[in-house]
């Protein structure tokens, strides 16, 4: 069934299945490993793993309703049903007001799960003819999700039987370490080293562009092909990067057509329901090794470096702006200024911008604003957007975009996606980038791409099947 009538989609939402069934377990003593074993499982078509705030796991499964959005439509699917509409180039509004009818239909708060493409960002801020023709927004409510902490482990699906499920795969006892294939550290600086010529070259130009006054600042990446054999495994890269990484989120997925492994250093936004926004630029970057007088010495290296403070300084306050465009006045502050935080394979210059929504604006608004996050674009956004799409080879997809976690309450915490292991069809990559600036040089920024891409190509693992 295809209609474009709002009553009708509104009518359906209020059909939708909720979660009912729940189950309270014992706590969880390795929630990584626990969420992990529930993605290996397969018991959906699409399903992701969020790693939220505070140690808190969240597993979800199946689709009760799955939203996709793209330039020109949005397709909405549940109980074999499916309903469609314009977006009129505006996918992100669309998407928004679907979420918003499945709150209309009933009290209880929903929680959906997806992914935003980097693309969307040329709808929202660029050249709205270089979003292409692939979808830019998908999201499900699942029919099973499965919260874990140290505390406990909660189980909430639309059956029974699901829970049931779910506590027989926890209840299995822990298997001994499953063979995978790893690169050795040789494999990995192979890897990390594809494309270098090419991507200095793109450095260049943007500096040019730079120096011509076309804009101040662009994040210009390159990516890291995979071989098609043997194939990864994302479950197993997804644990063992986890463990080596000290992520802000992360995440496990096979969900609209991407699959990814991921250990994101920081959020684009965080929302709570009570309209409090919360958004962390990173920029400035050096590595972070087993050396702990050679970290302290890069520390110190980045808090005096004047290109990195300049990259970084610039971040927070376009993230200020952004932030106050969709906020109360008055109620925007910085809450940290230049910390240096470890996530992974590299240490950044990190600050925290907060501020209190509007009583006109929700958390899509401020999505639509944060939207990519400038550590992932450039300044201007405008200006940034339009060097990376003549100095970057294809689209981005879902690397610089992000992975997100929301509720129909208006909660929305979403993940930038960096430091990810990426999939579609038969082809898997990397990708890394740099915050380019006039004072930038090829061979520093090939060399952060190399420190950025070492938090997931050790940890890649491989299917021997």
């Amino acid at each position: 069934m295809s209609t474009g009538s709002k009553n009708a989609w509104e009518a359906w939402a209020g059909s939708v299945p909720a979660l009912t069934s729940a189950s309270s377990r014992e706590p969880c003593h390795d929630p990584a490993a626990s969420a992990t074993r529930l993605a290996r499982a397969r018991l959906a078509d699409q399903y992701m793993v969020y790693e939220g705030e505070g140690g808190v796991w969240h597993f979800a499964a199946g689709s009760a309703v799955s939203v996709t959005a793209d330039a020109g439509a949005l397709t909405a699917q549940s109980a074999g049903r499916t309903w469609t509409s314009r977006t009129d180039r505006k996918p992100l509004t669309a998407f928004a007001a679907a979420l918003s009818a499945l709150h209309d239909a009933g009290d209880e708060a929903r929680h959906f799960y997806g992914w935003a493409a980097f693309e969307l960002a040329h709808l929202l801020h660029a050249d709205s003819t270089t979003a292409g023709d692939q979808p830019l927004l998908h999201a499900i409510i699942p029919s099973l999700e499965v919260t874990l902490t140290g505390d406990r482990t909660v189980v909430r699906a639309t059956d029974e039987a699901w829970v049931r499920k779910v506590a027989d795969l926890l209840a299995e006892p822990p298997r001994g370490r499953t063979p995978h294939g790893e690169p050795t550290p040789e494999d990995t600086e192979d890897v990390i080293a594809a494309g270098t010529t090419a991507y200095g070259r793109a450095v260049s130009r943007t500096v040019a562009d730079i120096h011509a006054g076309l804009l101040e600042k662009a994040v210009v990446s390159r990516k890291v092909p995979l071989p098609a054999e043997p194939r990864p495994d994302f479950p197993a890269t997804y644990l063992a990067g986890r463990r080596a990484n000290t992520p802000a989120r992360s995440y496990l997925m096979d969900l609209g057509g991407y699959r990814a492994a991921g250990f994101s250093p920081e959020t684009v936004l965080e929302v709570g329901e009570d309209g409090r926004v919360s958004t962390q630029p990173l920029a400035g970057t050096r590595a972070l090794g087993a050396d702990p007088a050679e970290n302290e010495r890069l520390r110190a290296e980045l808090l005096t470096d004047p290109k990195e403070i300049h990259e970084h300084a610039v971040s927070v306050r376009l993230a200020w702006d952004e932030t106050a465009a969709v906020c109360r006045p008055g109620s925007v502050a910085v809450e940290e200024f230049m910390a240096v935080k470890p996530r992974g394979s590299v240490q950044h210059l990190a600050s925290r911008v907060t501020g209190r929504l509007r009583s006109d604006t929700g958390p899509w608004d401020a999505f639509a604003s944060l939207f990519p996050a400038i550590t992932a674009t450039g300044v201007t956004k405008r200006a940034a957007l339009q060097a990376l799409a003549r100095h970057e080879e294809g689209a981005r997809g879902l690397y610089g975009g992000a992975v997100f976690r929301g509720s129909t309450r208006g909660a929305l915490d979403a993940a930038l996606v960096l430091r990810t292991l990426i999939g579609a069809g038969n082809e898997a990559w990397l990708r890394a980038g740099a915050g380019v600036t006039g004072q930038s040089s090829p061979e520093r920024e090939i060399e952060e791409t190399r420190e950025k891409l070492r938090s997931v190509a050790p940890h890649l693992r491989f299917s021997e099947d």
